[in-house]
C-alpha cells in the first residue's frame, strides 16, 4: 500500500456520508450549469468576421497556441518534478496547464491597451482547441505518476466535459451574429456569473473537503509563482518572433491566464472525493496569484505610460491605415491632445522590409 493511499484512509470526511455525496451532486450540476453559461457569454464576445481575419493571417493565433499546450504543460510538469509533489497534486498542475485561456485576459487586455480582437480569438480557438489537446498533454505529461497504477486520470469524463462546453461556446457565436444587442446583455450575465461560480467554488469546495487547504506549502509556492512564469515567458516568445509589443502583452495574457472555473468543474467531476481532499484547492490557489498577476503588470504599465485611456481601444483597421497622425500612433489613448504633422508619405521606389519575423504589417504602430 503505497503512502498516499494509507494518507487518504486516515483522513475522515468531516460530514455524514449521504450528506457529503448530495453536496457533492449539487455542486457538480450548479458548477456544470453555471460553467455552461460562462462558457455561452465568451462565445457571446466573439465575432466571427474578426476572427477569420485573425485565422488568414495566424501568426498570433499559432504563438499563442505554441505558449497555452506547449509551454504551460511543460512549465507545470518541471514544476511538479522539481518541487516533488504527491501524484493527485502533479495531475492537478498539469490539468491546470492543460487548460485554455480564461475570459478574463480580455478585461486585462483592455486595460494593457493590447489587441482585443486577438486576445478574444486566442480565447475561444484555445476552448475548442482544449477537446483533443488537454487528453493529449495529460497523456504526455502525467505518465510519471500514472505508469505505477496508484491514480488514473479520467479521460472519458474529462472529453465528455470538454465537448459539452463546445456547445455554449457555438451557441454564443450564433447569438453573437444572429441577435447582437441579446449578445451584448449576456456578456454581462456571463461576467457575473464568472465571478460568482468561483465563489461558489471557494465557498462550497471548502465546506465539502475541508482538510484540502491542509495542503502542503510546496503547493502554494507552485500556485504563486506558475502564473508569473507563462505571464514573463509567453511574453519573450511573441517578442523573440518580433510581434508588437501591444501582441506581445495580449500573448503573454493569454498565457498567464488559465481557465481556473474549468480546472475545478473537470476536477470535481473526474476525481473522488479522498483524491479531490488533495486536489481541489490548487485551481483556487492558481486563480488567486493569476489575478495579483495581472494587477501588478497593471499596475506596472501605467507607472511607465500614465497618461491614457481617454479614448477607445485602436481597432486593426485604424492602425493600418496611412491616414493615422505620429500621436495616435504613439499614444493612442492620450488624454492630451499632442499636435504633431501628419507622417511623411514613403519615398518612391521599391520598398525595403525591416519587418521582423512572423511581424504583420502594423509593426511599431504601437506600444
Amino acid at each position: 500500500m503505497g503512502p498516499e493511499r494509507l494518507w487518504f484512509e486516515t483522513r475522515s470526511v468531516p460530514m455524514g456520508d449521504q450528506l457529503h455525496g448530495t453536496l457533492s451532486t449539487v455542486l457538480s450540476a450548479v458548477i456544470t450549469v453555471m460553467m455552461a453559461i460562462v462558457m455561452f457569454s465568451m462565445g457571446c464576445t466573439v465575432d466571427a468576421r474578426k476572427l477569420w481575419g485573425h485565422l488568414k493571417r495566424p501568426w498570433g493565433i499559432i504563438i499563442g497556441f505554441l505558449c497555452q499546450f506547449g509551454l504551460m504543460p511543460l512549465i507545470a510538469f518541471l514544476l511538479a518534478l522539481a518541487f516533488d509533489v504527491l501524484p493527485v497534486q502533479a495531475i492537478v498542475i498539469i490539468i491546470m496547464g492543460c487548460c485554455p485561456g480564461g475570459s478574463g485576459s480580455n478585461i486585462i487586455c483592455y486595460w494593457l491597451d493590447g489587441d482585443m480582437d486577438l486576445s478574444i480569438s486566442m480565447t475561444a480557438c484555445s476552448s475548442i482547441l482544449a477537446l483533443g489537446m488537454m487528453p493529449l498533454c495529460l497523456l504526455i505529461y502525467t505518465t510519471v505518476w500514472t505508469s505505477g497504477g496508484t491514480i488514473t486520470v479520467p479521460y472519458d469524463t474529462m472529453c465528455i466535459t470538454l465537448a459539452s462546453l463546445l456547445i455554449p461556446i457555438a451557441a454564443g457565436m450564433i447569438a453573437k451574429t444572429k441577435f447582437p444587442n441579446f449578445a451584448k446583455k449576456i456578456l454581462k450575465i456571463g461576467s457575473i456569473f464568472g465571478f460568482l461560480l468561483i465563489v461558489i467554488i471557494a465557498v462550497v469546495g471548502g465546506v465539502l473537503y475541508q482538510s484540502s487547504w491542509e495542503i502542503d506549502p510546496t503547493l502554494w509556492i507552485i500556485g504563486s509563482i506558475y502564473p508569473f512564469i507563462g505571464f514573463g515567458l509567453g511574453f519573450l516568445l511573441a517578442w523573440f518572433v518580433g510581434q508588437p509589443l501591444y501582441r506581445c502583452r495580449t500573448i503573454a495574457l493569454e498565457t498567464g491566464i488559465q481557465n481556473a472555473s474549468l480546472c475545478s468543474t473537470i476536477v470535481q467531476l473526474s476525481f473522488s472525493p479522498e483524491e479531490l481532499e488533495l486536489m481541489f484547492a490548487f485551481p483556487l490557489i492558481y486563480s488567486i496569484f493569476q489575478i495579483v498577476a495581472a494587477i501588478l503588470a497593471v499596475g506596472a504599465f501605467f507607472s511607465f505610460v500614465p497618461v491614457r485611456l481617454s479614448f477607445p481601444p485602436v481597432s486593426a483597421a485604424q492602425r493600418g491605415s496611412p491616414s493615422r497622425t505620429r500621436e495616435n500612433a504613439v499614444f493612442p489613448r492620450s488624454r492630451h491632445t499632442v499636435k504633431m504633422a501628419p507622417l511623411s508619405p514613403p519615398p518612391a521606389g521599391p520598398r525595403q522590409s525591416a519587418l521582423p519575423l512572423f511581424c504583420n504589417s502594423d509593426y511599431g504602430d504601437k506600444l
